[in-house]
C-alpha cells in the first residue's frame, strides 16, 4: 500500500500544475496563469511500489467560467526513461527527496494500473489517507472485453466522454466547477483509435 506523507513539497503539485496546464492542448484557459484547486481524486497502488499513482481534480477559476480538469501524476525518484514529453516537474518532497512528477496518461506504470482495475485485479485508494480504499471509484467492463487489447483513453474534462466504441469505463465524484457534487467518467476503454489526449 502507498503510504500518505504529511510533509512538504516544493513546489506544491498544483504550482506544478499551474505551470503545465497552459500548455496543454486540451487545456481551456485564457492566456492568464491558472488559479487551481483540487476538487477531486484518488489513487492506485503501484504492485512494485516504486511509483506513486494520482488521479487529481483540479478547478481552474482564472477565466470568466470556472473549468474542471483530470490530471493523472506519476511520482517517481528517478526520470522515466523517454517520457521527457510527459514531465510535468521536479519536487522536493520532504520525506522522499525529489521526484519527478510524470502526466500519468504516458506512464506505462498508471496504464497498466488503470487497466488491472478495469479487470478487477487493482483497488481504488483514497487520495489522502494510507492503506483506505476509496469504494466511491467505480470501474465497468462490457462482457468480453479485454482491457490490455483496447484503448483508453484519458477524460482530460469531466462531463466530455461517451461516443462510439465505448467498452468500460472508470468513474468517481467530483466537484463541478458551480460546487455541485457529481459523477463522470475519467477513463474510457474503447475499441477504436484514441481521441487527442
Amino acid at each position: 500500500m502507498a503510504i500518505i506523507h504529511r510533509t512538504t513539497m516544493e513546489p506544491t503539485k498544483l504550482e506544478l500544475l499551474a505551470a503545465w496546464l497552459p500548455a496543454q492542448p486540451w487545456y481551456q484557459g485564457t492566456g492568464g496563469k491558472p488559479l487551481l484547486d483540487r476538487v477531486g481524486g484518488w489513487r492506485l497502488d503501484d504492485p512494485e511500489g516504486a511509483v506513486g499513482i494520482e488521479f487529481m481534480v483540479v478547478v481552474d477559476a482564472s477565466g470568466d467560467a470556472p473549468r474542471s480538469y483530470h490530471v493523472p501524476l506519476t511520482y517517481r525518484g528517478a526520470p522515466l526513461a523517454g517520457a521527457e514529453h510527459a514531465l510535468v516537474g521536479t519536487t522536493e518532497h520532504g520525506v522522499l527527496g525529489t521526484r519527478w512528477v510524470y502526466d500519468g496518461a504516458h506512464d506505462p506504470v498508471l496504464v497498466a494500473a488503470v487497466r488491472a482495475l478495469l479487470r478487477g485485479d487493482a483497488e481504488p485508494q483514497a487520495q489522502s489517507e494510507s492503506d483506505t480504499p476509496d469504494p466511491t471509484v467505480g470501474a465497468r467492463l462490457a462482457a468480453g472485453a479485454d482491457p490490455d487489447g483496447a484503448v483508453l483513453d484519458v477524460v482530460r474534462v469531466p462531463g466530455r466522454e461517451g461516443g462510439a466504441g465505448v467498452l468500460g469505463e472508470v468513474t468517481a465524484p467530483w466537484s463541478r466547477a458551480d460546487g455541485e457534487s457529481s459523477r463522470a467518467p475519467f477513463f474510457v476503454l474503447r475499441g477504436h483509435s484514441p481521441r487527442p489526449a
